[in-house]
């Protein structure tokens, strides 16, 4: 499932990956959501926070959410499902000139995470904390769960 299209939008995430703060993700996940099991992909030296769902949104029968936070505290929460359903919410500078985002703050919408300039939007999360951005990102999907839709994925207020 899913795949790193970094390369493909042209902008990165600042400074290395930051342990504590995928760690301090992970307590949340295991702890807030009962369909989810998150785990590093290295325990030592994490690359990617891998946060495995039992069910998905909308007909998607499992699903996962893939996290990366830095020490720059920029971030990347790329959800990716069974039905190939892809969406990002992200904090990071960008090259692209989105003309639809304000700030480093942004959401690449489904079911592909567009990067297209005109597509990608503000995200509803402008909290910091990596504990606040990961409960938002929980609210945020819980909606749309029992919604069974995928627009309210970016819909929130803040903190959602």
């Amino acid at each position: 499932m899913g795949g790193d299209s970094t390369a493909e939008e042209g902008h990165s995430l600042r400074g290395p990956i930051d342990r504590a703060a995928l760690l301090a993700i992970r307590e949340v996940f295991n702890a807030d959501e009962s369909l989810a099991t998150a785990e590093l992909d290295d325990y030592l030296d994490p690359k990617v926070l891998e946060v495995t769902y039992d069910d998905g949104l909308c007909r998607a029968e499992t699903a996962r959410i893939d996290v990366q936070w830095t020490t720059q505290n920029d971030y990347k929460f790329h959800y990716t499902d069974s039905c190939g359903v892809n969406l990002r919410w992200g904090k990071h500078p960008h090259n692209n000139d989105y003309v639809n985002v304000h700030g480093l703050e942004h959401h690449h919408p489904p079911p592909d995470a567009s990067v297209d300039p005109s597509e990608v939007e503000d995200s509803c999360i402008t909290q910091s904390p990596e504990k606040l951005v990961t409960r938002a990102v929980l609210k945020l999907w819980r909606v749309a769960y029992h919604a069974e839709s995928l627009s309210p994925l970016n819909a929130g207020s803040n903190p959602p």
